[in-house]
């Protein structure tokens, strides 16, 4: 063949899928073209193999809200503290079958949160009751059971290697309408800062994504798997061309997780830093204008013991480049406990490796400063209310700390924090993490006895918070 013919083949390709918003990945096959003459270009036989690894998720459950009742209303609700309220539920929304063999679904926690009974339906009309094996809320993913009784599995794609521009396919069921593909491009990768998760590191797509497609799958041409299509922004939750998906790794070394352990365990660095922006780089001298600047490392933590220094620009994950703090924040906590990463790192100018071996940031007790410094001079630990609550145990106080100052006291449990409640130091951890504040309000229950719920305003000042890891 000719240059002058092979110059012709490319220019229509791609003038046929610019019109299409189809996905053009290099080096793969182009599963829309057929040998065969007089054949019309089509996405069709990727997704014959694709959509039947796609599943509908309908839920029914029970909501329970609490509320607080105040002193002067007790003697309407029988003297009670709290008022519960239970309300039954139906939801609609998308999974994809990662693994036929086991019968392992893949979707949204949010799809499958609170819910009593879960019906997957494939696509050819067959329904199997699901079993949820575990989830996780802050990355926004649940595993889910069913009969391994003729599946088709969805192959992962590795989502490292992904590229803006990459051409994808959505597929899911919005608004519970079975099996609908929508296509686009990779817009962004490693979005966060959007308030959605507790972990973002978002692909972004202007694959239209809609209500239900939440647990889909975003599909390149290989038909491989490169994420999980979670939310979208738009007025009143319609697609205006701005989706986002969580990378297919994450998901996996999250599922994996759950697997194993039933739970998700994550990984810790245990830093403290913020987001290389034009500021600091001008401020600090430095050559990059992205990456995840160290501002401060925890004694005898995972980095301490890598030899991570306060000052160290991290730029790479095992060789794969890290935009932000929170991006690399993301990638930590779903490698799991006791993984091990290399670290590229800028230290005055010079790049240096390091390998470290990831701490349990699930670890029942911590050092309070790790997590805000408004709370230096306490130790924290998962533990209960005189009630039975789950909640966070305040103890081993350093008299004129940071923590005694804004009025904690020993043996104080964390019930909630801005109006959200908490269960665990994990949980307290991220809620300070995303909030990114230095002004908070922590709940407490029975600091006495019999005291009622009681509430400490806290300004973190002590130094400006950015986050950590």
């Amino acid at each position: 063949m000719n240059k002058k013919v092979v110059s012709r083949l490319l220019v229509a390709c791609c003038i046929v899928t610019a019109s299409m918003s189809v996905n053009l990945v290099s080096n793969a096959a182009l599963p829309f073209f057929s040998t065969e003459k007089g054949e019309v270009p089509s996405l069709a036989p990727m997704l014959d193999k694709a959509t039947p690894a796609i599943v509908s998720i309908s839920v029914e459950g029970t909501q329970v809200s609490r509320q607080q009742v105040p002193e002067m209303f007790k003697r309407f609700f029988g003297g009670t503290d709290e008022q519960v309220q239970e309300r039954p539920f139906k939801g609609l929304g998308s999974g994809v079958i990662i693994d036929a063999k086991k019968g392992y679904v893949v979707t949204n926690n949010h799809v499958v949160d609170n819910a009593d009974e879960i019906i997957v339906k494939l696509t050819d009309g067959r329904e199997f009751k699901a079993k949820k094996l575990g989830a996780d809320e802050q990355s926004d993913i649940a595993l889910l059971k069913i009969e391994p009784d003729a599946l088709a599995a969805m192959p992962l794609a590795n989502s490292d290697e992904l590229r803006v521009g990459d051409f994808v396919v959505a597929i899911g069921n919005p608004f519970g309408l079975n099996q609908t593909v929508t296509s686009g491009i990779v817009s962004a990768l490693g979005r966060s800062g959007l308030n959605i998760g507790g972990y973002e590191n978002f692909i972004q797509t202007d694959a239209a994504i809609n209500r239900g497609n939440s647990g889909g799958a975003l599909v390149s041409l290989r038909g491989e798997l490169v994420g999980i299509n979670t939310a979208i922004f738009g007025p009143n939750g319609g697609n205006v061309g701005i989706g986002f998906a969580i990378p297919s790794n994450m998901m996996k070394n999250l599922v994996d997780q759950i697997i194993e352990f039933g739970e998700v365990r994550r990984g810790l660095l245990g830093i403290m830093g913020q987001d290389i922006d034009s500021g600091l780089a001008d401020a600090m001298n430095l050559d990059v204008n992205q990456g995840a600047f160290v501002s401060e490392v925890s004694p005898d933590s995972a980095a301490d013991k890598g030899g991570i220094q306060a000052g160290d620009i991290i730029i790479e994950i095992n060789g794969r480049s890290v935009v932000s703090f929170q991006e690399l924040r993301a990638k930590v906590a779903s490698r799991g406990a006791g993984a091990k990463l290399e670290l590229t790192i800028l230290r005055k100018g010079k790049t240096e490796k390091i390998n470290v071996v990831l701490g349990d940031a699930t670890q029942n007790v911590v050092i309070a400063k790790e997590i805000h410094p408004a709370l230096e001079g306490a130790t924290l630990s998962n533990g209960k209310t005189k009630q039975g609550d789950s909640g966070i145990v305040i103890s081993e106080l350093i008299s004129r700390s940071p923590a005694t100052i804004i009025g904690l006291q020993d043996g104080d449990v964390i019930i909630g924090i801005n109006r959200k409640k908490v269960d665990t130091v994990m949980q307290l951890r991220t809620e300070l993490e995303d909030a990114k504040i230095n002004f908070f309000t922590l709940y407490f229950l029975q600091r006495l006895l019999n005291a009622p719920a009681f509430k400490i305003e806290a300004l973190g000042s002590y130094k400006k918070f950015s986050g950590s890891e």
